[in-house]
């Protein structure tokens, strides 16, 4: 199932609470065909960094959305887009997940 994301653009957001998390999450989906690949809570604060894969321009336009949509509800703490990730970071990401 996991490599059903392999070659996939990646879009990366962290937001400081979970309420901004699933506000973005759910602006995002509506937006662009996008998978959610994870999300992982923060171990020691209250917020989670969220995974979303898919081409390049879905995962952009997703991005901006939830972006947009997450600082209304909380503090954006970091955010990237990856347009053409290596088979390395392609294994990073499956690493973190779940941990």
């Amino acid at each position: 199932m996991a490599d059903r994301y392999d070659g996939k653009a990646i879009g990366v957001f962290e937001v400081d609470n979970l309420v901004a998390c699933y506000v973005a999450l759910d602006a995002a989906s509506k937006t662009s065909d996008i998978m959610v690949q994870s999300v992982e809570r923060n171990r020691l604060k209250s917020g989670a960094c969220v995974k979303i894969r898919g081409n390049i321009s879905d995962v952009k336009a997703a991005m901006e959305v939830a972006i947009r949509v997450a600082s209304e509800h909380g503090k954006v703490t970091a955010h990237t887009v990856i347009a053409a990730p290596t088979e390395g970071t392609d294994i990073a990401m499956k690493m973190t997940i779940n941990k």
